[in-house]
């Protein structure tokens, strides 16, 4: 179904210094055509890289309140278009995300995925590319603050890993 509504573009990055270690997010929208932009960025005391870069995109994703609407994401990470670009998202979901890790974002992921029209764009990192390079800086830099928030599911099954 094509749409004429303005189009929205979500520039995503996420990073994790020791991986897992600190990390953060970052995330740069705009709407196309207008002056609107938005800038996000999180860090989070002890995660991976691969959970920075899809909760990048689902925070992305829920800051667009209006449903239904143009969105075209940019990631350079294949963790999150693959899945999605080869529909292996959709086999995830039918086995319960068996054997598959970030369950929790997974999950919320397809919870707004379905609200709106998007496009994934895989871009290539650190290759001069002006907003990914952009929230490659903040995500990093996010991850440095001193007040960083507990990523308490993956914190959560880390303990449980121990134990067992």
């Amino acid at each position: 179904m094509i749409s004429y509504k303005k189009t929205i573009h979500i520039y995503t990055d996420g990073s994790s210094k020791g991986n897992p270690g600190p990390g953060g997010y970052a995330i740069f929208i705009e709407i196309v055509g207008t002056p609107y932009k938005k800038i996000i960025s999180e860090g989070f005391r002890y995660t991976t890289n691969n959970r920075m870069e899809l909760l990048a995109v689902i925070v992305g994703l829920e800051k667009i309140t209006k449903k239904k609407q143009n969105i075209i994401v940019f990631t350079d990470s294949k963790y999150i278009v693959n899945p999605i670009q080869n529909n292996w998202i959709s086999k995830w979901k039918k086995n319960n995300f068996y054997k598959k890790k970030n369950v929790d974002l997974w999950i919320r992921f397809l919870e707004i995925f379905d609200k709106h029209f998007i496009i994934f764009q895989w871009i290539k990192s650190h290759k001069n590319h002006y907003f990914n390079d952009f929230c490659d800086r903040l995500s990093g830099k996010a991850s440095k603050n001193k007040n960083l928030k507990i990523d308490y599911v993956y914190e959560k099954e880390q303990q449980n890993l121990k134990k067992s």
